[in-house]
């Protein structure tokens, strides 16, 4: 297994294969609204000070690490509960700028920090909650074990694609507009046949597929 890597990339993975090697590859990056919105607000939720109520504990950045995934990142929060045997049971919220999506790179993520505080704090997370800025509203996660397995699986392909170092060829689909990398990416582009060999193939299948539709004489 490759050292540890970000946290995040998982949903970069999970959003796009090829956009996670352009960043962790090839290390490019470039920033549109959608992102910038979102470093927006996990700078605010950053800058916020940890807090103490009867019971609860909240705690903010903190720095996460997993052996087993070969993981690390940050928390946006972590909320400490009390327990009744006087210990504390964290539950990890992340924030996100938009909406409950279609896929799990969320879920995933939220999980892959669930299970970094099981190996830091010793004790089971089960429970965690995805903020998102749009709705304004929690949406409560079950760590349950078929998102553990689709978390592990996830971490396991993020090592297998940067250990290949290389970057995954491009297609183009309907999350590609939403993709800060699109100008770099050029999935239209690379999506042209490539080389003269595949040119001349498909003009000899125009040609082919002419001569078949035309009345024999």
């Amino acid at each position: 297994m490759s050292d540890s890597l970000p946290l995040s990339a998982l949903q970069h993975l999970l959003f796009c294969e090829r956009q996670c090697a352009l960043i962790h590859v090839e290390r490019l990056w470039e920033e549109n609204r959608f992102t910038a919105e979102g470093r927006v607000l996990h700078e605010k939720v950053d800058e916020g000070r940890g807090e103490s109520r009867p019971g609860v504990r909240i705690t903010r950045s903190l720095q996460l690490r997993s052996e087993a995934l070969g993981l690390h990142g940050v928390a946006d929060v972590v909320e400490l509960h009390r327990r009744p045997d006087g210990g504390w049971q964290p539950f990890p919220v992340e924030y996100k700028r938009g909406k409950p999506k279609a896929h799990d790179a969320d879920l995933v993520q939220l999980c892959a920090q669930a299970m970094c505080l099981e190996e830091g704090f010793g004790v089971p997370v089960t429970e965690g909650a995805l903020f998102y800025g749009q709705t304004r509203r929690r949406l409560d996660v079950l760590f349950d074990e078929g998102l553990r397995e689709l978390t592990r699986r996830t971490a396991a392909r993020l090592h297998e694609l940067i250990e290949s170092g290389k970057t995954p060829r491009a297609v183009r689909e309907k999350k590609c507009e939403a993709c800060s990398l699109l100008e770099v990416c050029l999935p239209d582009a690379m999506s042209r046949p490539r080389g003269a060999a595949e040119w001349n193939s498909r003009q000899f299948d125009e040609i082919l597929a002419e001569s078949t539709a035309r009345p024999a004489p």
